[in-house]
């Protein structure tokens, strides 16, 4: 059966990786069904609510990206997003969480006509193949610098970002609780690696259970002391069994009323979630596809269109729920980089997301600690990629550069393809290679600056 369903044996791979490569991608993405709630509440939402809505939403659009285009993507609530739906919509320009919903469900319809009438392919084809590489290695730095951030490895300081201090957290006492989890993420790289490096099957896997069960000892002896208040949790599940929160207080509570009386506020508020997410996701289908080779010789993606409708129709029955954008997970690379290339490993993660209704209180105990390696080894796997850029043609490589640089220290993909795209259009445009450009690549060019001056 997954055979037929899934072509397993014309992908090269196995039901045992795909299940493997699946549960990776969601060992690494499950902080959503924490993170997700702690922004959204923000804006007034019920938390049991948002938790729901979050796995059900995802488990939905994973089923959708292997019904609609058999590729191991995962899907989910889209960070950076969700900011911007609790931060700005609601609470810096005053609108409910309501109006901000229904703002989200219109993206997600908008969405799906543009992925029916080729409109995203069209754009995701139109980036030059140069750029394509350099989202892939961007992602590869911006997933490195989410890795070392989430193993508290880098942090905040007066040069904006800086190494964590050892000696400092022994002085002042956190050691026990922040400076261990430092040490146990740079073992778990450690051990990642090694296992990458021995070609063991699943070693993505294993090094995440094995950092946890080093974890799981540390806090049993007394190296780690749990501070909640700080932000440090127990790594020991006390119960694994919970039952879901109900939907009931945030179900289908869209407010199209507030569209008839402030249309021009609404456009904009729909615009601002349409432009980071369908750069947000192409960027992470691009770095994702290239990953696992998937582009041709052109660059481009055999099955793209089922791949951004199942984007589409995951933002708008999430936005029916009671979630704000689902989007592509850069995290998909995880489960890439175990072998995954086959729509059974989206299944896989979407299923476990379900699971994680019934079982949250065991899945949420992953330290971040056990999964930031994972995240570091894939971003290293990803930059590999660099070699293929033409450092030689100047009017190639720099904007790669541009691209590549700005994913990672604006914190942003879509800022990272903007600033590629950007470049590459000017400097094709000063040197004479204005052959080299086509028409999308003006538009794109120019909504980028719009969008840079006006939103």
């Amino acid at each position: 059966m997954f055979e037929k369903f899934f072509k397993l044996e014309e992908h090269g791979t196995n039901v045992r990786t795909e299940v493997i490569a699946g549960i990776t991608t969601f060992m690494t993405m499950v902080y959503i069904l924490a993170v997700n709630p702690n922004i959204l509440e923000a804006s007034g939402m019920d938390r049991g609510a948002i938790i729901t809505a979050t796995a059900v939403a995802s488990a939905i659009a994973c089923f959708c990206m292997a019904a609609f285009s058999n590729k191991p993507f995962a899907l989910s609530a889209g960070l950076g997003l969700n900011a911007y739906f609790a931060y700005t919509v609601c609470i810096g320009m005053g609108y409910t969480w309501q109006v901000a919903l229904t703002a989200v469900f219109v993206e997600g319809l908008i969405f799906i006509l543009l992925s029916l009438t080729n409109v995203r392919e069209a754009i995701f084809n139109a980036i030059p193949s140069s750029l394509k590489v350099a989202v892939s290695v961007g992602i590869g730095l911006f997933i490195t610098f989410i890795g070392v951030q989430n193993a508290g490895l880098i942090v905040d300081g007066s040069t904006l970002v800086t190494l964590f201090g050892f000696n400092a957290s022994i002085a002042n006492g956190t050691f026990t609780t922040q400076g261990i989890t430092v040490i146990l993420a740079l073992v778990g790289v450690v051990i990642t690696a090694a296992l990458l490096v021995k070609g063991v099957k699943g070693y993505m896997l294993y090094g995440i259970l094995i950092t946890w069960a080093i974890g799981i000892v540390c806090q049993l002896v007394g190296l780690y002391v749990p501070n909640p208040e700080l932000g440090f949790y127990s790594v020991i599940p006390t119960s694994i069994f919970s039952a879901p929160a109900s939907l009931a207080p945030t179900f289908m509570k869209l407010d199209f009323a507030f569209v008839t009386t402030h249309v021009l506020d609404f456009v904009v508020v729909v615009f601002a979630f349409l432009f980071v997410d369908v750069f947000d996701t192409l960027g992470t289908i691009i770095g994702c596809a290239a990953k696992a080779d998937m582009l041709d010789e052109n660059g481009q993606l055999d099955g793209i269109k089922g791949v951004l409708l199942a984007d589409a129709i995951g933002t708008t029955v999430g936005a029916m729920l009671d979630t704000s954008a689902v989007t592509t997970f850069v995290e998909s690379s995880s489960g890439i980089s175990e072998g995954g290339r086959t729509g059974l490993t989206s299944v896989t993660t979407g299923i476990l997301f379900l699971l994680a209704l019934f079982f949250s209180p065991l899945f949420l105990t992953i330290p971040s600690f056990a999964t930031a390696p994972a995240l570091i080894v894939v971003g290293f796997l990803m930059m590999q990629q660099v070699t293929k850029i033409d450092w030689n043609d100047l009017t190639e490589a720099i904007p790669c550069f541009c691209c590549i640089t700005m994913m990672g220290f604006a914190y942003s993909i879509s800022d990272g393809i903007a600033f590629g795209i950007i470049s590459y259009t000017i400097l094709k445009l000063l040197t004479g290679k204005y052959k080299d450009l086509n028409v999308l690549l003006y538009i794109l060019s120019i909504l980028f600056v719009l969008k840079y001056f006006l939103i």
